[in-house]
């Protein structure tokens, strides 16, 4: 037994071997995995990078297998989406992955940016990374309002009609823009073409380069760490740095793990409560309304976007003009992308950023939830100068770094990381 085994070892690293003579197999393998080395002192926050690579294989497989049975028509899309459910074997766990996974998504991608906004992840040498990362996560958001619009639900009609109407408030060009994007004067099958081809095709193609790309630009300037301390800084003799480890087997393991338990709350919330539905909302994941085929003659009772969009359209309605709401919206999702100028804190890490910079980031986390809280609710006049508050002191976090950043009093960085 012991020989048929070690024939077929020998046989891998032959094949390993032929295919290195002719494609970089073993240099991409030490560069980005067993030679690639991180510090040593990553905590809970250094999960979301890898589950959001997992997720995003999980939304890519779940997509493909979906596209085989979907119709998009605005005769069929709405049939093909029942007979996915009903009918084909096992398409109700494959579409409850891909919509669960849409949301999971998000979770992880907005608990990667806190991560980098508790440790400086955005400042030097890490600006092209932060830029990149922030290009990912405006495609992911382009990406998700496409695919939204593809089940032809109530929900899915009504509030791709509301927002790309948003664009039609933009002077000069904004009704020929809204126009261009529907390819009709109204939400129509051809939309819903246009939205199926940029859904499956443009933006996915866009977003693994990106990823690509993100990965690459990480690996190049090293990974950040909990103390802020750059471990490049400090190496031994052979030129390994003092504070760090491979990649691999260290990081794989620990990231096996993480996507082992994250796996666990994905899944069940696929089989127990795939529209997470809580009082006061019909559904987070899955609207009700969705589930009701679009009717461009009856308008439904309330229409908010999907959850990951409600503290940008808390925002938009908080604001009087459509105008202003619109350049609000706009401002509120890309002034992340300016952040590596707006801090002028010489230190990284919040561990060791002064008083200012915590209780600004306190702030800005809190308005953040609330603002996502009232996307969701039916407009009241209270709820509006709730919004209104909560927009002031989001905005405020962006526009005021710069002040409570370079009058911070902070700590001392150690030289050394700390474990």
């Amino acid at each position: 037994m012991a020989k048929p085994i070690k024939t077929l070892v020998n046989g891998l690293y032959n094949l390993r071997d032929w295919v290195d003579s002719r494609f970089p197999l073993m240099k991409i393998w030490n560069e980005h995995l067993a030679q690639y080395y991180c510090p040593k002192n990553f905590n809970f926050w250094y999960f979301f990078g890898s589950l959001a690579l997992l997720v995003l294989v999980i939304q890519i497989l779940t997509g493909i297998w979906l596209t085989m049975n979907y119709k998009p028509s605005a005769e069929e899309a709405f049939a093909s989406v029942e007979y996915i459910m009903r009918d084909v074997n096992w398409g109700w766990l494959i579409r409850y992955m891909h919509s669960t996974g849409a949301s999971a998504f998000f979770i992880v991608i907005y608990l990667h940016m806190f991560r980098a906004l508790l440790y400086g992840s955005y400042k030097k040498p890490r600006e092209l990374l932060w830029l990149s990362g922030m290009a990912l996560y405006l495609l992911l958001m382009g990406e998700a309002f496409f695919g939204y619009l593809l089940p032809w639900g109530q929900m899915s009609y009504w509030g791709a009609q509301v927002i790309i109407s948003l664009f039609g408030a933009l002077p000069i060009i904004g009704d020929d823009l809204s126009l261009w994007i529907r390819g009709d004067f109204v939400v129509s099958d051809v939309t819903l073409n246009r939205f199926f081809s940029l859904h499956v095709i443009a933006f996915p193609l866009l977003i693994l380069g990106l990823v690509g790309f993100h990965i690459l630009a990480l690996h190049e300037v090293g990974s950040n760490n909990p103390d802020g301390v750059e471990i490049k800084q400090n190496k031994n003799a052979e030129g390994i740095p003092l504070d760090g480890i491979p990649f691999h087997p260290y990081y794989t393991v620990k990231d096996i793990v993480g996507a082992a338990v994250f796996l666990i709350f994905f899944f069940a919330v696929v089989f127990f409560a795939p529209e997470m539905k809580v009082p006061g909302t019909q559904g987070l994941f899955l609207e009700s309304a969705n589930f009701v085929q679009a009717n461009s003659l009856q308008t439904p009772e309330h229409i908010a976007p999907v959850w990951y969009f409600t503290p940008f359209y808390a925002i938009l309605r908080a604001v009087p003009s459509q105008l202003g709401g619109v350049i609000a919206m706009g401002l509120a999702v890309n002034l992340f992308l300016l952040l590596p100028w707006l801090d002028r804190s010489p230190v990284k890490s919040f561990r060791y950023r002064g008083r200012n910079y915590r209780i600004a980031l306190s702030l800005f986390v809190i308005s953040f939830l609330f603002l996502g809280w009232l996307g969701l609710q039916v407009v009241t006049p209270f709820y509006t100068w709730l919004a209104r508050f909560f927009s002031v002191v989001y905005f405020s976090f962006f526009f005021l770094m710069p002040f409570y950043t370079a009058s911070d009093k902070d700590k001392t960085v150690p030289d050394r990381v700390t474990t």
